[in-house]
């Protein structure tokens, strides 16, 4: 499917910094160091309910990693996913009284407007499971020949499974303890309590056809339809090939999604680690609890944009936070980005400014140290403070600040 389109990025003066980047399986801070092209792999929305600040987010935070790459003079091949067909999808599908493929659509439509609106660099492949069924069969289908998977089968329906015990590596991205994976298991997705599992934590691959729901023909598979996981790891194989640079998304995401498509992709390949980094970004609350479809706490870019909201002011309040630090959205945090946003203009649409060097060298510092956003908005209000308050002689200061915060950052002024 088609994705949005791409913001220009201007060419920002100086010398780039390499970008260092938390790995959750290592914990730590670490270099990002590809090869070109760089390999970027983010999972993309359920279609519906969006797009929410906790999406919104994630996509920001990705979205600077792409800038940080490209600015070190980095190739980039970005893949997105589209979960359209999926469980949580045809149940909101059936209690709006909707055909599910038209919900997907409706939303799929309103999530490329918002990521447009937020300055968002598109993935080169943005990639819909319905589309991408025949690499996702194809990817079962090894796995099956491979002999890392065994079949359960309740009421004549076959549905086929990973076996975790075969393929080996469960928990070295998460190093969780068994009881909270099997707890997460449960809350995200799994059927940890399911009867004929060789182990209760196995996902699936392949969900037999049942009445009622849709199903693709996949050969000697049987008719049916994919598991979650292993979507994301079809396509981004199909599209980035056998290992990537930075896989990302959101925390819930880190097990068991993130867990299980790593070690789907390590059966496929035989090689490990299939990620050289697995980043996430935390979760973003409203009302004291964790913004999520579910709860129904969500705070929504369109709607948002539907009240006059400037979309750069709310890529502010996205980067006022770093990314690994949770927080809660408020009205006072929006009025503050609104704020911010009234004086960064004022201070970069004057004829001259103070030298901006110094200012653009400590964005592009701050972005490359795993993406500290707080710093790099706070170099740019000095600069800003400054320019408002003495003023300055260097004509060129003020397009030089502007070019690398619509770069660096995403911010249009």
């Amino acid at each position: 499917m088609r994705a949005w389109p791409s913001p220009h990025l201007p060419v920002v003066p100086g010398e780039p910094i390499s970008l260092r980047l938390h790995d959750v399986a290592r914990d730590e801070v670490a270099p990002v160091e590809p090869t070109d092209p760089a390999r970027l792999y983010v999972c993309g929305v359920t279609p519906y309910d969006t797009t929410h600040m906790g999406h919104a987010a994630t996509y920001v935070t990705f979205d600077l990693v792409n800038r940080a790459l490209r600015d070190g003079g980095r190739q980039v091949t970005y893949v997105q996913n589209v979960t359209d067909v999926d469980d949580p999808l045809f149940e909101r599908a059936a209690r709006d009284g909707v055909d599910w493929r038209d919900l997907g659509q409706d939303q799929i439509a309103l999530f490329l407007e918002d990521m447009t609106a937020l300055g968002v660099i598109p993935p080169e492949h943005f990639m819909g499971v319905m589309e991408s069924m025949p690499q996702i069969i194809a990817a079962v289908q090894q796995l099956v020949a491979r002999g890392v998977t065994y079949e359960v089968v309740e009421d004549g329906v076959r549905d086929i499974y990973l076996d975790l015990g075969a393929a080996g590596g469960l928990g070295e991205l998460s190093h969780l303890d068994r009881e909270t994976m099997l707890g997460y298991s449960a809350e995200r997705g799994g059927d940890p309590q399911r009867a004929g599992k060789r182990d209760p934590l196995d996902p699936m691959l392949w969900r037999g056809e049942r009445a009622g729901e849709p199903a693709w023909d996949a050969g000697d598979l049987g008719p049916g339809r994919p598991g979650w996981h292993i979507e994301c790891t079809a396509i981004a194989m199909a599209h980035l090939g056998d290992h990537v640079d930075v896989q990302g998304g959101g925390t819930d995401l880190v097990f068991p999604h993130h867990e299980m498509s790593i070690v789907q992709a390590e059966a496929l390949t035989g090689e490990r680690p299939f990620a050289s980094h697995t980043t996430h970004q935390a979760m973003v609350a409203y009302d004291g609890e964790k913004m999520s479809k579910s709860k129904g706490n969500l705070v929504r870019v369109s709607t948002l944009r539907g009240e006059g909201v400037d979309p750069m002011a709310i890529r502010l309040v996205l980067l006022a936070h770093h990314y690994r630090s949770e927080w809660e959205w408020t009205d006072a945090d929006l009025d503050e980005a609104r704020a911010r946003l009234e004086r960064w203009r004022a201070g970069l649409s004057t004829d001259g400014g103070p030298d901006a060097t110094a200012t653009v060298a400590a964005v592009r510092a701050a972005i490359a140290d795993d993406l500290d956003t707080p710093q790099a908005l706070a170099a740019v209000d000095a600069w800003v403070e400054q320019s408002l308050g003495q003023g300055g002689q260097i004509r060129s200061a003020p397009g030089e600040l502007a070019r690398a915060i619509d770069a660096l950052l995403g911010i249009r002024l």
